[in-house]
């Protein structure tokens, strides 16, 4: 394995603390300016570095130490890297005004498409492929893929256009055909936890399109950089990330017909984008509880692939009571939120998409709304 760092040092001077860092390139790269040096180091296998390599002499004092990396300029820009045990990546990320909705603040898609990211960034720091599909060496030589089953997100508070939030992200084994991904959303202003995510996937032939169990050399290959002890976003009894989604009868109490994918709405493996899925399962809910209310939870069960040509239908109906659960105030260490079961602002929702030609379901969905807080 190979150590990579961003090779850009410089000579700062502090009252009462003086820190001396100097980093010299090796190689064939030719001389560069010195910048601050970023605290941050990403661990990736050579055969996925595509950038040239770089060497460097880092110096801290009396200590020195040679730093070998792929010097890519995205790396070297990117504000996030593996965490020190090596068995986590963390990232940061500024929300930008076109992440923002109606409510000013982020949208549930900006928060899935930043996990999306961090997952994949994640991915590539450790040397997974770059092709999208973050799989390892043999699961390339057998053509297996990992495709999303579940996608539970919980979101305790909205981001706002210019807040930084850090979300942190690990992977760890799920069954013996399945992985598992979570997620910590943190406001890096205050430290708090503003939101968590987990996501099952399953492993499949690329060819045949059929499950496959994962095989123990690329369960080690893929654990590799997991933690070595069970952690959990959710790690509470009976969380809602757990629940199973009931099946939304016909008919409907609303629906959004003949939803067409759109070509941004297509991945760089020319499937339809998993975030896709949830702005179709919005689309049909009513546009009074998209004024008074925000979304707080979805949990997304993936059934069946959806290409650029399928026509979709979104329907929507109000969960029965007895199956609902409601959330008030958030504790614990990963600021899990605590189940009340009267809570009269809290509304719950069944969502299924289906194929408009057949009937037959793509995605099958539950979303959990709060009322909006007072301006």
């Amino acid at each position: 394995m190979l150590l990579k760092v961003s090779c850009n040092a410089a000579v700062a001077a502090y009252a009462g603390d003086q820190i001396q860092s100097q980093c010299r390139v090796l190689g064939q790269l030719p001389t560069r300016p010195n910048f601050p040096r970023r605290r941050r180091a990403v661990v990736f296998s050579s055969p996925v570095a595509k950038a040239p390599l770089v060497q460097a002499v880092v110096s801290e004092g009396r200590a020195s130490r040679v730093e070998t990396g792929s010097g890519g300029l995205a790396d070297r820009l990117r504000s996030g890297g593996l965490a020190e045990d090596g068995l986590s990546y963390k990232e940061k990320f500024i929300v930008r005004s076109y992440e923002v909705g109606i409510n000013k603040t982020a949208t549930v898609e900006t928060i899935a498409n930043l996990l999306q990211e961090v997952g994949c960034n994640h991915a590539q720091s450790v040397g997974y492929s770059t092709d999208g599909f973050a799989t390892t060496t043999t699961m390339r030589k057998l053509h297996l893929i990992w495709v999303t089953a579940r996608m539970h997100i919980e979101i305790y508070k909205y981001p706002a256009w210019s807040d930084v939030v850090e979300i942190e992200t690990w992977c760890q084994g799920e069954g013996r055909i399945g992985t598992r991904r979570d997620w910590i959303v943190k406001d890096c202003a205050t430290g708090q936890v503003i939101g968590r995510a987990t996501s099952k996937w399953v492993m499949m032939n690329q060819d045949t399109r059929r499950f496959q169990k994962v095989s123990d050399e690329v369960r080690a290959e893929h654990l590799a950089f997991a933690p070595r002890e069970l952690r959990l976003a959710f790690p509470e009894a009976n969380n809602r990330s757990l629940k199973k989604i009931s099946k939304l009868e016909d008919p409907a109490q609303h629906s959004r017909l003949g939803l067409v994918p759109r070509r941004a709405d297509l991945d760089m493996n020319q499937h339809v984008n998993n975030v896709a899925y949830i702005g179709w399962v919005l689309e049909s809910l009513p546009q009074e509880i998209i004024d008074t209310h925000e979304l707080q939870a979805i949990t997304l069960d993936y059934r069946r692939e959806c290409q650029h040509d399928d026509v979709v239908d979104s329907l929507t109906s109000l969960e029965p009571v007895e199956e609902s659960g409601a959330v008030s105030e958030l504790q614990g260490i990963n600021g899990h939120a605590t189940a009340t079961a009267n809570n009269q602002e809290c509304l719950n929702f069944l969502h299924l998409l289906r194929l408009s030609r057949d009937g037959l379901e793509i995605n099958r969905g539950r979303t959990e709304w709060r009322k909006k807080p007072a301006l």
